[in-house]
């Protein structure tokens, strides 16, 4: 099985760039609503990189 990264959920836009789909929140309040949500539906895990940047992935 190969981990997959399925979506980028941040807080500073100038800190990510890549071929995953990147979310932008406002507040880190909506970045963690945000990260649970794309994981749940995606069927994956949030992982917290701790500098504003959470990783969805799929293992």
């Amino acid at each position: 099985m190969v981990n997959r990264i399925l979506a980028v959920v941040t807080l500073n836009m100038d800190i990510v760039a890549g071929g995953a789909p990147i979310f932008f929140a406002r507040n880190q309040e909506e970045q963690e609503k945000m990260a649970r949500y794309l994981a749940r539906t995606l069927d994956a895990m949030v992982h917290d990189l701790e500098n504003g940047v959470y990783v969805i992935v799929k293992h």
